[in-house]
């Protein structure tokens, strides 16, 4: 945690230096249904307290559907450019033609495969285009969002896409993930609110012992905000066909999430787990 780090997030938010925040957002809702229930139960049975959703994805009309009949789990706009399924194929919400350089030869988004190529070869302009349209979708659903992250693209892959996307957060009123150094240093600088150390992704646990990581992470939580990027699933055989090598990431992490166990040492711990709201009213006292 850096000098600033429990300090500016806690004090903007309200919290004494000490307190100990988690943010667990729920990312990937809209991508296909058996994640929409599991991110829906885990809002609400579970320790989940955010969710992020991806506009262009087959489930997110059914994903929006359960917002608006929901309208306690609160959301973000998930940015997504780039697909981490090869054979699940969906296209940008902009018309191809306005964004050809964030497709491939075949005409499809870039898949994580080619991270390095999209990186090389995708316009800024056009990535605005495309990002603007994904928050504009949201927003004529009359959904109203907390705050935007990314897709697969960490800080936004590039140091002009991250820059491109805060200006975005603040033109809207919302709040940005900022999940690594050293931007959370620089954004905290400037008086905004951020996790105080590096996003947690929860495809990087193991998932043999996960429920033991987890509940150690817990444990251990450090004084300030951190933030928890889960990504639960029902693991249904839907999924499994789907998602071949990401549902059992899912599966567990929904079971974790959802668990007594959780919830019961959260509570032993006292650790306070909010959403993005918090620091999406902060962002916008500090533009006002």
């Amino acid at each position: 945690m850096g000098e600033t780090g429990g300090r500016v997030t806690n004090r903007s938010l309200g919290y004494p230096d000490d307190a100990r925040l988690l943010l667990v957002n729920a990312d990937d809702f809209g991508m296909y249904p058996a994640i929409n229930e599991a991110v829906v139960r885990a809002s609400r049975e579970g320790i989940v307290r955010s969710t992020s959703l991806m506009v262009p994805c087959p489930g997110a009309p059914q994903a929006m559907r359960l917002l608006r009949d929901n309208p306690d789990v609160r959301f973000g706009v998930h940015l997504s450019v780039i697909r981490d399924i090869a054979g699940y194929v969906w296209d940008p919400v902009s018309p191809k033609g306005r964004v050809p350089s964030l497709l491939d030869t075949g005409g499809d988004l870039y898949d994580t495969g080619r991270m390095a190529e999209f990186l090389g070869r995708a316009d800024l302009g056009e990535l605005e285009v495309e990002f603007r349209a994904q928050i504009e979708a949201v927003l004529a659903a009359d959904l109203r969002p907390t705050h935007l992250d990314w897709h697969c693209l960490h800080s936004g892959g590039r140091p002009d896409v991250f820059a491109m996307t805060m200006g975005l957060a603040k033109e809207y009123g919302l709040a940005l993930r900022v999940g690594s150094h050293p931007h959370i240093g620089q954004v905290q600088s400037q008086g905004l609110p951020t996790a105080d150390d590096d996003l947690l992704d929860s495809f990087r646990i193991d998932i043999a012992d996960k429920p033991a990581r987890y509940a150690a992470l817990l444990r251990e939580l450090p004084a300030g905000l951190t933030e928890w990027a889960v990504h639960p699933s029902m693991g249904d055989a839907a999924s499994q066909a789907i998602d071949p090598g990401g549902w059992r990431v899912r599966r567990t992490d929904f079971e974790f999430l959802v668990s007594p166990r959780a919830r019961e040492i959260v509570e032993q711990e006292g650790i306070t787990l909010i959403g993005y709201e918090p620091l999406q009213a902060a962002w916008r006292r500090a533009g006002s």
